[in-house]
């Protein structure tokens, strides 16, 4: 197990910070949870990882048997990097601690875009950081296919500690898809994911995330975006499998002209499960845009879906979408959407709706031949639907199959 230094300046911010409690959500005691796990063996061929953890890989969209339609593949497996690849010229894939080593510029990287001292998460992600994946296009370059990545929990009650970094330079053009599963349905465990991305002057990137953990996992990503001019940040969240505990709020910063952020989600809280989850833009920048769309449903558990657009510059325009739709008695969904205008003629707007299903729809469905459990799933199935403008047409296939299986154990 490659185990990654901090540095000194780090390492005291991370000491600082690691007696905060969660800004918001359930707090997590880190002290229930164990910190070192079995090497991991390297595998330069994934298709020969076990039949069980592939099965659980491919469920949240990493193929590793045909790896044809895909650009590079990293897997870590507990704390331990397990594989990487890239695939095509122009596109780096590899181990963080192994970028360390090979750029002396990295460390310019480290902690920027998300500070290590936002709480005690980010700071024991520092303090205890074995890897995460660094993915990088050079200039000019663009992803024929998507880099695909897995964060993968084996052993029981341990936290994965995961520090990724993301550069898209000028002109480049990325997509990724991570996919985040447990080997097992039951067992307790806890995943702290920092993810740092930098877009560069007119550059691309489309980061697609599918979450496939179990009910007895807590999950808290720490993620954020610094998009320079022209630049694209497209980010797509799913989550339609129980989890004990997810908070998360990316944040992405428009800090150069024109530069664009859409995220995009699609959450399902089943009974037990309890979500935080929202999105956050900073438009400072002349003509930086955003909008922000999420779809919630809960059958039973909690969802506070949030959503926050800071317009500081001149022609930023932003919005907010947030629906929920409760299906049963016992589900909650709090809707949180936020605007900040610090300028004259910016242009910002949101608008929420939480509710359950009409059953006047689901009368007009059986009316013409549909049972009532199939007119229920025709609504939440075009619920669900939503149309994200730039997404490559394989990741939106991809994006669109993801949510169909689930859909199975959703109904």
């Amino acid at each position: 197990m490659v185990e990654i230094a901090p540095s000194k300046t780090h390492k005291d911010k991370a000491k600082a910070a690691a007696a905060k409690r969660a800004a918001f959500g359930e707090d997590i005691d880190l002290g229930t949870y164990v910190s070192s796990a079995d090497e991991q063996p390297y595998q330069p061929d994934p298709s020969k990882l076990p039949a069980k953890a592939k099965k659980r890989m491919l469920e949240a969209g990493v193929i590793l048997d045909d790896p044809s339609q895909r650009t590079g593949t990293f897997i870590q497996m507990d704390n331990a990097p397990v594989h990487s690849s890239a695939r095509q010229e122009g596109v780096e894939v590899m181990a963080v601690s192994q970028a360390l080593e090979k750029y002396d510029w990295l460390p310019d990287y480290w902690w920027k875009a998300v500070a290590v001292d936002t709480d005690k998460y980010t700071a024991s992600v520092e303090l205890n950081q074995y890897n995460g994946y660094f993915i990088r296009t050079l200039p000019g370059y663009k992803t024929i296919y998507p880099v695909q990545a897995c964060l993968y929990l084996a052993k029981a009650r341990l936290a994965q500690n995961v520090h990724n970094i993301i550069i898209a330079e000028e002109n480049s053009e990325l997509h990724i898809i991570t996919g985040c599963t447990t080997a097992s349905d039951e067992e307790a465990g806890l995943h702290l994911g920092v993810s740092e991305f930098y877009i560069k002057k007119g550059a691309k990137v489309t980061f697609t995330m599918i979450h496939n953990w179990n009910p007895e996992v807590a999950v808290r990503p720490r993620s954020a975006a610094i998009i320079e001019e022209d630049g694209l940040f497209l980010s797509n969240y799913v989550l339609m499998k129980p989890v004990r505990s997810l908070q998360m709020y990316p944040t992405a910063r428009c800090v150069g002209e024109n530069a664009i952020v859409r995220f995009n989600s699609i959450l399902v809280a089943a009974p037990g499960s309890s979500l935080d989850v929202g999105s956050r833009a900073i438009l400072s920048a002349k003509g930086a845009k955003t909008e922000i769309i999420s779809r919630a449903i809960t059958t039973g558990g909690s969802i506070v879906a949030r959503g926050y657009v800071e317009g500081s510059a001149p022609d930023v325009k932003g919005h907010l979408e947030c629906r929920g739709l409760i299906l049963t008695g016992d589900g909650i969904i709090h809707a949180i959407p936020e605007l900040k205008g610090t300028l004259a003629g910016i242009d910002l707007s949101h608008e929420a709706a939480v509710g359950k299903i009409a059953e006047e729809e689901v009368e007009y469905l059986m009316a013409r031949g549909l049972t009532r459990g199939e007119a229920t799933a025709t609504i939440v199935r075009g619920f669900l639907r939503v149309d994200i403008a730039g997404l490559p047409p394989l990741l939106g296939a991809e994006l669109q199959r993801a949510i169909e299986t689930s859909e199975k154990d959703l109904m």
